[in-house]
């Protein structure tokens, strides 16, 4: 949060025209937005392997049973 707080703080003592600040606004929101996303697919990956391990696991145990 103290990142977003900064950031328009920045934007609101820049002396520059309100075209320049939006810009800057911008693409600080698509970074944050792109950083979420790849933090959810790199968990949900980790996930979705997490699962395909427990089930292959589960496999081989019901195939050593047998």
């Amino acid at each position: 949060m103290a990142f977003l707080a900064l950031t328009i703080i920045g934007l609101a003592t820049l002396k520059e025209p309100l075209m320049v600040k939006g810009y800057y606004l911008m693409g600080s929101i698509g970074l944050i937005s792109s950083a979420f996303t790849v933090a959810k697919v790199v968990r949900d990956n980790q996930e979705d392997e997490e699962r395909y391990n427990q089930m292959f696991r589960a496999k081989d145990v019901e195939n050593v049973e047998e």
